[in-house]
């Protein structure tokens, strides 16, 4: 069973900057994707970004390339989503996910999902 716990979402002014963190625990096994997800009120969830860690390769959607950035820490299993130039259209949960081989574009190819954390852009 592999556990994932977020932190970092908040409140921010468009144009600001929020970072998000997701530790995962329960397994060591390095061929694994980790990644985030977020869904707006009243709109489908959405894949933002996805990192392969065994090869560094990562994924962004159109609508947050340039602007967030994934990073990862193997030592302590634990992925970034770093968020700039905030607009008020990221304003969702955002959803940390993870599973085995690599990335997939689909939410439910993720084997573990976390419990989200809020993310809200002011205007």
């Amino acid at each position: 069973q592999v556990q994932l716990v977020e932190s970092g979402g908040g409140s921010v002014q468009a144009g600001g900057s929020l970072r998000l963190s997701c530790a995962a625990y329960g397994y060591s096994y390095s061929y694994n994707c980790m990644g985030w997800f977020r869904q707006a009120a009243g709109k489908e969830r959405e894949g933002v970004a996805s990192i392969y860690p065994a090869d560094v390769s990562t994924y962004y959607a159109d609508s947050v390339k340039g602007r967030f950035t994934i990073s990862q820490d193997n030592a302590k299993n634990t992925v970034y989503l770093q968020m700039n130039s905030l607009k008020p259209e990221d304003t969702a949960m955002y959803y940390c996910v993870w599973r085995w081989g690599r990335c997939r574009r689909r939410y439910d190819e993720y084997n573990y999902w976390g419990q989200g954390t809020q993310v809200t852009v002011s205007s």
